[in-house]
């Protein structure tokens, strides 16, 4: 099996998270942050730390290597989601450049661990170019999609393209609209998650028609996330394999699509990891090799 990190559904192999002991620290960090981040609630420290355990047995047993990234005081509990702060290339990471001021310092966290395991680095977005990891999906292994958002401005996608082109991928552009505003976390992944080559999981309201077009040119089906289930969730699913889905539990109606499109779903329980903080699974995970 060869390995890439052009692909949102491929086995993974290798991935980075951020255990929430790591990120939360202690009950008193969670008190002083999570207003002012914009979570929906105070997550429950002990409760979050129930939660992702049983999340990382569900990645454990799918046999991909996984890797830690430390506590830091200096980050915010943002840090949690740590696939915003660098995309994965075959050709090294891009360490990125937050829109969301409060998360400023996790790429040179990631940039320093990253060195630290070997592994490659192509190049850093710089101001005053903005670009976040979940506004980043492949949709194969010479195509990927950048949303331009709040978070991901134009100069970040120029910068984006100049390190991407030249070999010879193509970079798409979905223009996502303002929605909820700035201060939400919106990314292009809120709406969109492959997984499988020819299968993704959308909330087609909140998605740009063109970009919607150029899925259904290019022989997506696509699996419909009802109005109930966005704000819990339902779109962001992470492919552990191709099929086999990962998501928050809450969500019967896309579970069900899923499923009826031959899906196989894992479930599980983020009230504190996904929806107070507006998180889900891939925003969890920074995959670096998936298998094909």
């Amino acid at each position: 099996m060869s390995q890439t990190t052009h692909s949102e559904f491929g086995k993974l192999t290798k991935l980075v998270i951020k255990p929430s002991s790591h990120a939360f620290i202690s009950e008193e960090k969670v008190a002083r942050e999570w207003q002012a981040l914009h979570y929906l609630q105070k997550p429950d420290f002990a409760l979050a730390s129930e939660e992702y355990k049983k999340f990382e047995r569900i990645l454990k047993a799918t046999g991909v290597q996984l890797l830690h990234l430390p506590e830091n005081e200096a980050l915010s509990i943002d840090s949690l989601y740590c696939r915003d702060a660098s995309v994965s290339t075959d050709f090294g990471m891009i360490i990125c450049r937050m829109g969301k001021e409060a998360r400023a310092g996790e790429p040179l966290a990631q940039k320093k661990f990253f060195a630290d395991n070997e592994i490659t680095i192509l190049g850093e977005i710089i101001a005053p170019g903005t670009l976040e990891g979940g506004d980043v999906a492949w949709l194969d292994n010479k195509t990927l999609a950048v949303g331009h958002t709040y978070r991901t401005n134009l100069e970040g996608i120029a910068q984006l393209k100049a390190m991407l082109e030249p070999k010879g991928v193509e970079v798409v552009v979905a223009e996502l609209p303002h929605y909820r505003g700035p201060s939400d976390v919106f990314h292009l992944m809120s709406i969109l998650s492959p997984v499988d080559k020819d299968l993704a999981v959308v909330y087609s309201p909140l998605m740009p028609i063109a970009f919607r077009n150029l899925l259904l040119e290019r022989g997506f089906q696509l699996v419909e996330v009802p109005e109930e289930e966005f704000d819990s969730m339902g779109c962001n699913v992470l492919a552990l394999a191709p099929q086999l889905c990962l998501m928050v539990e809450g969500n019967p109606t896309t579970e069900k699509r899923l499923r009826d499109a031959g899906c196989e779903v894992i479930t599980y329980k983020g009230q504190e990891i996904s929806v107070k903080g507006g998180g889900g699974p891939t925003c969890l995970t920074r995959p670096i090799y998936r298998g094909v």
